[in-house]
């Protein structure tokens, strides 16, 4: 079984949580199966060498944790984090072809994404669209 860290963010009555580096069995429990329902899971697929990757992974970490941003169907909101050098089967899986890429994922189905590094105000815009 492969390790990851997990944050739980506790700024509102549902608790966002965060997995940094997470593994395949990871990324199935939490963004498609048990974990999944009534959530969306952002999904953010990098790698160390990535600069743009660099800028908007703090962003996204910021902005998940904020309990003031709401989707747009005001359900929980979680992070995950994918090192496509590490996790590279499930960066296949998924076509990653170019980094950063972020995809929001609801009740475990893909709705959407972004390419490139976005700035802040683009990235919650994103969020509050999901």
């Amino acid at each position: 079984m492969g390790t990851f860290s997990m944050r739980y963010l506790h700024s509102s009555p549902r608790c966002r949580e965060q997995y940094l580096d997470a593994n395949q069995e990871t990324f199935n429990k939490v963004v498609l199966n048990e974990y999944a329902k009534d959530k969306i899971v952002l999904v953010d697929f990098y790698a160390d060498w990535c600069n743009p990757c660099k800028i908007i992974s703090p962003i996204l970490e910021k902005l998940a944790g904020n309990a003031t941003i709401k989707t747009s169907s005001g359900r929980s909101l979680d992070l995950v984090t994918i090192d496509t050098d590490k996790e590279f089967e499930l960066a296949q899986k998924y076509h990653i072809r170019s980094l950063p890429t972020v995809m929001a994922f609801k009740d475990g189905k893909l709705v959407d994404h972004f390419i490139g590094a976005l700035n802040e105000a683009s990235i919650k815009k994103f969020i509050e669209q999901v």
